[in-house]
Order: structure tokens, then C-alpha cells, then sequence
């Protein structure tokens, strides 16, 4: 039976994908015939070199690295996936957030973005086609401000960006979406609600409680997998959804609670 997604001989680059929804976007979408190439800092054993290039997305330099490595290798760009985001920032809320930590959280979180479009999307108008996905966050909406204020801000920006850039390039035949997760269960998370569970003395089905808690609640009970995240984001990146740009998809289980 064929497949009802297809993206065969779509030429991809995935940022941060060796690790969680990265890397299971990765994997779905070479399943669905895409020739895909991802980054990170370092490459694991998994991944040959041909399908990696090893940058530090955070400067300019490194996105020039990938930009020209992906034209040399793949001869331009179909899909853009810009999975890379996080952030490192202390808690304590916006006192805490010195200068340096501000500018961590839009190197990674905005500027790759920036960037590597600059590089890469006039090649998308050249040819008349192309799909540019950013993957933000619902705390662009729900920012937590103990934690995470200078990240959802980041993300914020991202998103203005993206609906500013679908609007100068969708006529050109380039798509520009967002995808916005909530809670994701990658290894990381598990790790944090080990933490949290650990801290607050219950077990990890307790610490996962409490992530949800913290967000308010997630009607469906559970966090999003790594998998749906990028069924969606292959969907988008498909065929399938020729006419859809500029707009946002949210995948949280019902986290944020307004229409």
C-alpha cells in the first residue's frame, strides 16, 4: 500500500538532529524516501559522515559551514527543518537572566534559524519551491518565570520571524511553517522528571506528574512522543500540505489552554 506521506527525493537538512524529536524526524522522514542531512557539534557512530556535518549552529561560521556543505553535497535544498533550540539558563526568574545568558538563548534558539534561511531560502526562490519548518515552543505562549522567560522569549521571536518570512516568500512557491510542541518524553525529559521525582521523594511516574503540573496540566494525560512530533512535521513537509504556510501547529496534548 502506498504510502500516504511520500517525500521521495526531497532534499532535507535537519538541524540538531542526532538526539530526540531531532533525530526522529531524521529517521521518519529518510523511511519516506528523503535524502536528509543533519548537524550537531559532534557526530555519533551511527550517523556516516556523508549524512552529517559538524557545526556550532550558535555562530555565523558554523552556519556557513552547513549552508555550503549542503549545496555541495546536495546540490540546494527542499525542506528545511530547524529542530535545533533549548536552553540553559538558570533558574531564579528575570534577575538571574544576566546579558550572557540572553544572549545564549537567541544564538541557539533564534539565530540559527535566521541565518541559515539567509543562506539557504534564496536557493528555494531560485528554484520556485521549498518548505522552510520552524520548530518553536508552546512557552512562547506559556513561558514559565522561574525558568524559562529568556527561552520563551527566543521563541517568540523565532515565531514572529517565520510568519513575517512565509509572508515574503510563500508567493515565491516557499512554504514557512511553525510547529510548537509541549512536552516531549525524550531522554532528557526523562532525566528531569527522574530529578524532580528524586528531589521530591517519589518515583518517576511522580516526577513526570509534576512536570505536568507545572504546565498547567495536559489533558490527554501524557506527554507527546518523539515520533508524533515528526509525523506532524513530515506531513507539513509533504506534498500534501501544498497550500498550508504561515501558520502554526501546535502538538501538546491540549497544554495550552485557550482557543
Amino acid at each position: 500500500m502506498e504510502n500516504f506521506i511520500q517525500l521521495n527525493g526531497k532534499r532535507v537538512l535537519v538541524t540538531a538532529g542526532t538526539k530526540g524529536t531531532g533525530a526522529a524526524t531524521v529517521d521518519l522522514f529518510r523511511q519516506l524516501g528523503a535524502e536528509v542531512i543533519t548537524t550537531a557539534r559532534a557526530r555519533p557512530n551511527e550517523i556516516s559522515d556523508s549524512a552529517f556535518i559538524s557545526a556550532d549552529l550558535t555562530t555565523e561560521e558554523g552556519c556557513e559551514a552547513v549552508a555550503g556543505a549542503v549545496r555541495e553535497r546536495l546540490g540546494g535544498v527542499d525542506v528545511i527543518v530547524h529542530m535545533l533550540g533549548g536552553s540553559s539558563a538558570p533558574g531564579g526568574g528575570f534577575q538571574a537572566l544576566i546579558d550572557d545568558e540572553w544572549r545564549k538563548e537567541l544564538d541557539l534558539n533564534l539565530f540559527p534559524a535566521v541565518r541559515l534561511d539567509r543562506l539557504l531560502v534564496p536557493g528555494m526562490v531560485a528554484q520556485g519551491s521549498g518548505v522552510v519548518i520552524h520548530v518553536s515552543s508552546i512557552q512562547r505562549l506559556l513561558p514559565l518565570p522561574e525558568a524559562t522567560t529568556a527561552y520563551a522569549a527566543a521563541k517568540a521571536a523565532l515565531s514572529t520571524y517565520s510568519k513575517s518570512l512565509s509572508k515574503e516568500v510563500s508567493p515565491k512557491g516557499v512554504r514557512v511553517l511553525r510547529v510548537s510542541p509541549g512536552w516531549i518524553l525524550t531522554d532528557a525529559s526523562v532525566q528531569l522528571a527522574d530529578r524532580l521525582a528524586k528531589a521530591a521523594g517519589t518515583d518517576l511516574e511522580g516526577g513526570k506528574t509534576l512536570i505536568m503540573d507545572a504546565l498547567g496540566g495536559i489533558p490527554i494525560g501524557r506527554p507527546s512522543s518523539p515520533e508524533e512530533v515528526a509525523n506532524l512535521i513530515a506531513f507539513l513537509a509533504s506534498d500534501r500540505a501544498a497550500t498550508i504556510t504561515g501558520v502554526e501547529y501546535i502538538i501538546d496534548g491540549g497544554t495550552v489552554p485557550t482557543v
